[in-house]
């Protein structure tokens, strides 16, 4: 390990010594001489927006360790450890140095709501290695009934460790209008936002049994989600696994999401977003939306799902859009993805390439669009979805227009569908 981050810096000042050079020649000799100066500052920010965290993970720079223990926590899962964790942000945000916020391993810290507030002053890192488990107490949740551990305006954020944060969810969800209809329905807590951050990475990490929503990066950018475990019974409501909204740049990899509801929603004004080597179920899939709901204008764009296995999933990949809303579903890509007993693989205006499995339902691939406004834009490429039982596959098909390339089964029937010629995009209103 010492000897990488030698190599690193190495590394660092040979490419001060590159930008030197190329600048000295471009400033004291003739104009044609500064392609060097040119090619040296693309390798300049090739290296510096390389790997993330290079420097803030080196012994080089200095850093300081605030452990939650250091300020009163107990850690024994009945104590009340909202306070020392408040008292250990507080003095890891306002350290000039680098600063690591400390959850111990091998203990449990009960904490109420709490808002790790931001700007802070130095590159941080939250190493979760223990487990943070939420309050049940409802009163508790009085002044914020949205959020549990909210991170506000904090860039150049890692958060790690190994550790679990669980939301207790349990008693949420016995009191959710989905669960007991005649109680009023109410909002629920999500377990962890991460609000206005950027430059964020998130990795190695359970998040269990939110009250609600598992992790949501809500206005964020350049963001890394990797290696992530996030569970929650198949029949708990709402629990979405990994919800991006207003968020740019950002990739979710390697992560295993099995939850009560979606395992990745992907909402209004998003772009940019991709997830690869995505586990998915039980849960109802990945969805982008809902989109356009209650008369809403929402826009999403440049989003790539590829390489992804769906097992027990009730709706496989989809988008979801309201009738009556505003905005489009741009460049969307859903590709080399593997279904195992989906129950249905519903598709609105985008394109599937080599999709393969089972599906529980005889309606393997719906498509179900406006009468008016039918989606387009529709490209299946490479699709082979089979019944579980080995039966035959059909596919239900509304007012849609789509390209076939490849082997594709099942199709819709011929008298339902307009073919067309170019890949677009569908646009709802």
């Amino acid at each position: 390990m010492a000897s990488q981050r030698y190599l690193s810096f190495l590394s660092f000042l040979l490419v001060l010594v590159l930008f030197c050079v190329s600048r000295y020649t471009c400033t004291s000799h003739e104009s044609g001489l500064c392609r060097p100066y040119t090619r040296y500052m693309k390798t300049i920010k090739d290296f510096m927006f390389q790997e993330s965290y290079v420097f803030a993970d080196s012994a080089l720079v200095a850093t300081k360790t605030f452990d939650v223990d250091s300020y009163g926590a107990k850690g024994d899962g009945k104590k009340d450890d909202t306070k020392a964790f408040k008292k250990a942000w507080k003095a890891a945000c306002s350290s000039t140095t680098e600063a690591v916020f400390s959850v111990a391993k091998n203990k449990k810290y009960l904490v109420t709501p709490i808002k790790f507030k931001g700007p802070c002053k130095s590159s941080l890192t939250m190493e979760v290695s223990g487990t943070i488990l939420a309050s049940k107490q409802e009163s508790k949740y009085k002044k914020d009934e949205r959020h549990w551990l909210r991170v506000d305006h904090v860039d150049n954020l890692l958060i790690r460790g190994g550790g679990v944060i669980d939301g207790n969810g349990d008693f949420w969800w016995s009191n959710s209008c989905k669960v007991n209809k005649t109680l009023p329905c109410k909002d629920a807590p999500t377990a962890l936002t991460l609000y206005k951050c950027k430059t964020l990475m998130v990795n190695d990490l359970t998040i269990q049994n939110a009250q609600q929503i598992h992790i949501s990066f809500d206005n964020c950018e350049n963001v890394r989600a990797s290696n992530l475990q996030v569970t929650a019974p198949g029949d708990s409501p709402n629990t979405d696994g990994i919800h991006v909204t207003h968020t740019k740049n950002i990739t979710i990899s390697n992560s295993v999401i099995g939850t009560g509801d979606d395992c990745i929603s992907i909402v209004s004004e998003s772009k940019n977003v991709q997830a690869t080597g995505i586990t998915c179920g039980p849960g109802h899939g990945i969805s982008i939306g809902s989109l356009g709901s209650k008369n809403s204008e929402a826009h999403v764009s440049n989003v790539m799902v590829d390489g992804a296995q769906l097992t027990g999933t009730t709706n496989g990949v989809r988008i979801k859009t309201w009738q009556g809303g505003l905005g489009n579903a741009s460049q969307i890509t859903f590709r080399n993805i593997k279904m195992k007993n989906d129950s249905a693989v519903e598709i609105k205006n985008v394109t599937y390439q080599n999709i393969t499995g089972t599906s529980t339902d005889k309606d393997a691939i719906t498509f179900d669009c406006s009468e008016n406004h039918p989606c387009q834009g529709v490209v299946l490429r490479e699709i082979n979805l089979t019944h579980k039982d080995g039966g035959d596959t059909q596919a239900v098909c509304n007012n849609v227009k789509l390209t076939y390339i490849g082997k594709v089964y099942p199709r819709c029937p011929k008298d339902t569908i307009q073919t067309q010629q170019a890949i677009g995009a569908y646009s709802y209103r």
